[in-house]
């Protein structure tokens, strides 16, 4: 083939490509992309040559990286089969997405190091994690470890909330066995992971005042 027909070829190859509708894009044997369709590119916000040299192990994440092992491995043993990878990725807006990796070797020769045509399937976008509902206190027990997170003592706690050191006292000693907490600190660190003290606020507060049962 003369070389001019050859670069015909080439542009009309890379014209294809670039109309494909199912992203892909062809990497290395390390799976560094050497090129990518619009489509591709478009799953990342982005233009097919910023997706140049990027590692597709940077842009989607394996669900079991043992599948990913494997692909190597076989790549090594220079073997042809398709594989397949379930993966995950963030677009640069909206939820994440998931789907799956097909990845075929390529090559001109049976003796070369195969490169990979990598083909996106993509099965739909991964559910939001909703944040779980704070841990139910009544507004007294809220009050109390608001003041204990902030160092008052149960004299201190007593003034402020009209109660008796007794009174600050029981309500500790209800919240440490409902919540399992060995001690003070502990219970103040179970206060905020069960979203009962607002995080990042300064003197400490309670998040809720729902009624526990």
């Amino acid at each position: 083939m003369e070389p001019a027909n050859g670069v015909v070829w080439r542009n009309r190859a890379l014209l294809l490509f670039d109309r494909v509708p199912m992203p892909i894009a062809l990497c290395d044997v390390y799976g560094s992309v050497v090129l990518a369709n619009l489509t591709m590119a478009a799953e990342f916000g982005t233009t097919p040559g910023r997706l140049r040299e990027r590692n597709v192990l940077d842009l989607f994440r394996p669900q079991e990286a043992v599948q990913v092992e494997r692909i190597a491995e076989a790549l090594r043993m220079r073997r042809r089969s398709r594989y397949q990878v379930s993966v995950s990725w963030s677009p640069p807006a909206g939820p994440d997405r998931y789907g799956e990796l097909t990845a075929d070797p390529v090559s001109d020769t049976g003796g070369e190091t195969p490169a990979l045509l990598v083909m996106l399937h993509v099965r739909g976008e991964c559910a939001a994690p909703r944040e779980p509902e704070p841990a139910a206190v009544t507004a007294i027990e809220g009050r109390v470890l608001a003041l204990l997170a902030a160092g008052a003592t149960t004299d201190r706690a007593a003034r402020e909330l009209g109660l008796s050191r007794d009174g600050v006292t029981y309500h500790l000693r209800r919240l440490s066995a409902r919540w399992d907490a060995g001690n003070r600190t502990e219970l103040v660190a179970r206060a905020y992971a069960l979203g009962v003290l607002t995080p990042g606020v300064w003197p400490p507060e309670p998040r809720t005042a729902t009624e526990a049962e």
